[in-house]
């Protein structure tokens, strides 16, 4: 239905958020960036869409960065599933393949691709998108804790540093549009990495 004058906005509850108009803004947000790009990504266009009222979504996102984190966070996690496959190879291999797939697939990349372009010119965006990576390679270096104590990985090894130089080699794939990896890469890249981090066989 075409937005006129006279379609009724949302309603807000307030600082607490109202399911429904989380999702709507959700949606819209990642409506206008696919449409008009990040140049013609604005708060105002994402209200209009929504049709929210600029203050609450100020309220609930204090900066476009913020938004757009949520949007890309909302629609990763349908599809992206950190693996527990019972050995470091296999679960590594998940994690690197699940990862160029969510970006190669639906919108996913091209929203984090905007959030790392606003994170190169505005602080607000660089701090935004550093604490929600940190919290990334937290859960992510869970794989390579649990290899750990199973016996695969040397105990002296940091998890979190090794899903950060994989997700690292996703990143550069993602921002030269070159996320179609073949398995074999895959396998090479994880296979160099477990080449440094692999407990030697007892004996």
């Amino acid at each position: 239905m075409a937005e006129t004058e006279t379609t009724p906005a949302r309603r807000s509850i307030g600082a607490t958020r109202n399911p429904a108009s989380e999702e709507a803004i959700l949606a819209a947000a990642e409506a206008v960036l696919v449409e008009n790009g990040i140049g013609g990504f604005s708060i105002e266009a994402v209200a209009r869409r929504a049709r929210a009222g600029k203050p609450t979504i100020y309220r609930w996102w204090p900066s476009q960065a913020a938004l757009l984190l949520d949007v890309y966070h909302s629609r990763k996690r349908v599809s992206f599933v950190f693996p527990d496959k019972g050995n470091v190879r296999d679960d590594l291999r998940t994690y690197l393949s699940s990862l160029l797939v969510t970006w190669r697939e639906g919108t996913s990349g091209a929203v984090f691709r905007s959030v790392l372009a606003k994170a190169q010119g505005e602080p607000d965006a660089l701090a935004a998108l550093c604490a929600y990576m940190a919290e990334r390679r937290r859960e992510s270096g869970g794989i390579v804790a649990k290899a750990q104590a199973r016996g695969e990985v040397r105990a002296d090894v940091r998890p979190e540093l090794i899903t950060e130089l994989l997700s690292s080699f996703a990143w550069g794939r993602l921002l030269t549009e070159r996320l179609d990896v073949s398995d074999e890469e895959v396998d090479a890249v994880v296979d160099t990495v477990l080449a440094g981090i692999l407990a030697k066989p007892a004996g």
